[in-house]
């Protein structure tokens, strides 16, 4: 079950207008079948609950690498402009976008909350009244109400067109999100076979590219299973640790092509903080890793 697509939207528009607690307490309880501890939080999810409530609403800079189109301002203050993927345009509503003027193959994304993206590898099928029917919907959603997630609320709405990354001719590439804690980025999580148009499957790796068995589906992988380690996934972890260095907490996320960095986002609330396919035992050692800034 994905937490944010819980029914009774409103519902939870109106429990985080009038106490974000409220909405943490219920679906961190429908996640973990627990009520959180937000006076002592002593896993990941737990301390990012926290956050959420005294660290992400009033830190402009969260608010801005949140923020899809702001973030891109942050990387080239560090130095790393060349792994930003090309922008084709921008438009800040669906019914703006002139297909006829888009290449091929593109990527419509929205610059707040998580999801809501158009993937287009050919043009020529892309269902059109489809996809302006799910940017639209996306739009109107209050994202930052739907799990207490307030670095989410966006000055401004706008939808990014970018140009698609294609490592291999026809496959979308590898996602590459990186666990950083107080700057360092100890762990890299690889989504590997969405190009195949399956349920994509989820492993962890170290900085040796060894197998850590830290959620279900690396804990039931079979002993020796690997993946061959990608070109260029040393210097993502560098990138990623600069990148991160402000941030308590953040995972870095990234692609591959042809070993070419390209950067994705900086994600402050994993699955809104609600991750249900991480081992509880994982949950604990990555809490363990975060140091909480004061109050």
């Amino acid at each position: 079950m994905e937490i944010r697509s819980n029914p009774n939207i409103w519902l939870r528009y109106l429990m985080t207008t009038i106490s974000p607690k409220w909405t943490i307490n219920l679906l961190f309880r429908m996640c973990h079948h627990r009520k959180p501890d937000l006076e002592n939080p002593q896993t990941l999810d737990e301390k990012i609950q926290w956050m959420k409530l005294h660290y992400y609403n009033d830190n402009p800079l969260v608010k801005q690498c949140a923020d899809k189109w702001q973030v891109r301002n942050y990387v080239r203050d560090n130095g790393l402009e060349d792994i930003l993927t090309e922008v084709i345009t921008t438009y800040h509503h669906p019914e703006e976008i002139d297909w006829d003027a888009l290449p091929e193959k593109f990527v419509l994304k929205w610059n707040f909350g998580n999801g809501g993206n158009v993937v287009c590898t050919d043009k020529s099928n892309l269902d059109k009244e489809r996809a302006i029917r799910d940017l639209k919907r996306f739009e109107k959603l209050k994202f930052h109400l739907l799990a207490a997630e307030p670095q989410y609320n966006v000055a401004e709405k706008m939808l990014i067109c970018e140009k698609f990354i294609e490592p291999e001719h026809g496959k979308s590439p590898v996602d590459y999100k990186f666990y950083c804690f107080n700057g360092e980025a100890k762990y890299v999580l690889c989504c590997i076979g969405r190009e195949e148009g399956q349920k994509p499957s989820f492993y962890f790796f170290d900085r040796n590219w060894e197998l850590q068995r830290l959620n279900r589906q690396g804990k039931m992988a079979p002993e020796g299973f690997s993946v061959p380690k990608p070109d260029g996934i040393d210097q993502l972890f560098d990138i990623a640790e600069k990148l991160s260095a402000p941030f308590p907490f953040v995972r870095a996320d990234f692609y591959l092509e042809f070993g070419k960095p390209w950067f994705g986002e900086l994600t402050f609330t994993p699955g809104g903080g609600f991750d249900y396919g991480r081992l509880p035992e994982s949950d604990l050692l990555f809490g363990n890793m975060v140091q909480l800034p004061e109050k």
